[in-house]
């Protein structure tokens, strides 16, 4: 029993290191690398928006001579609901499109006349639209960009009687200008993102002419309004194709 007893203590002996020594001599594997997906901005979108809008508009009344007799100016905010559709470009990190974007608006103010009054003027514009180029820059799913181009409003100038409100003449104008804007946009699953973006438009000044039998409006034949807009709205976007690329992540 003895001689049992020291013959397994020695193979026991023996055998440990020649096993620790097969076991260090097998190669090591390293893991594999940790694979991540990168948000691709890249494809067409479509998207809905609303926000608040302000229009800054001013007035002014010319007779036949053309002399402007001014009737002041007012900011009136509103609300704003539309949509947006566009394209965009990723090369690196920067980013490239163009966008189309309409937005029915709620933006309209009354002014009683400096000149005669007993009537006011009111400018109600209903409807905007920007055709825009972005330049951006992104951090995966966050993207930065500045945006311009063309911007056009639908606009109504309307003068009333003071004390009744009733319209005695009015003008309706499709009015262009200019727009810059910037905005911030993420990424937050798989083909959707959402941001917030904030524009002014330059929308310079335009002649609008009317007729009317009021006496009081004899002698004048034509309105000027100048005007600008901003806006800031809230965007949620839909983009067409996958999600990005898979890299190789570096820690």
């Amino acid at each position: 029993m003895n001689k049992l007893l020291l013959a397994t203590i020695g193979f026991v002996a023996f055998s440990g290191p020649a096993m620790s020594a097969d076991m260090a001599a097998r190669p090591y594997k390293a893991p594999p690398p940790i694979v991540a997906p990168i948000y691709d901005w890249t494809g067409f979108y479509i998207g809905a928006n609303g926000g608040w809008g302000e229009s800054h508009s001013c007035v002014d009344f010319l007779n036949a001579a053309g002399v402007a007799f001014a009737q002041g100016c007012r900011d009136r905010s509103g609300g704003l609901i539309g949509g947006q559709l566009g394209y965009r470009w990723q090369a690196s990190q920067w980013v490239f499109g163009l966008e189309a974007q309409g937005d029915w608006a709620d933006l309209s103010n009354t002014r009683v006349s400096l000149l005669i009054p007993t009537l006011s003027t009111r400018t109600r514009t209903s409807g905007i639209g920007l055709f825009t180029g972005q330049i951006g820059y992104a951090w995966n799913a966050s993207l930065f960009y500045v945006k311009g181009g063309a911007a056009v409003t639908d606009t109504r100038f309307s003068i009333l009687d003071t004390a009744s409100g009733v319209e005695l003449a009015a003008a309706s104008a499709t009015r262009w200008g200019g727009t810059v804007g910037v905005g911030w946009e993420y990424g937050f699953a798989p083909n959707w993102s959402a941001g917030i973006e904030y524009d002014h438009l330059f929308l310079g000044h335009r002649n609008n002419s009317f007729t009317a039998t009021d006496p009081r409006l004899v002698g004048f034949l034509n309105s000027r309004i100048s005007q600008d807009v901003d806006m800031i709205t809230l965007r949620i976007n839909y983009r067409f194709g996958g999600y990005g690329s898979a890299v190789v992540a570096k820690y």
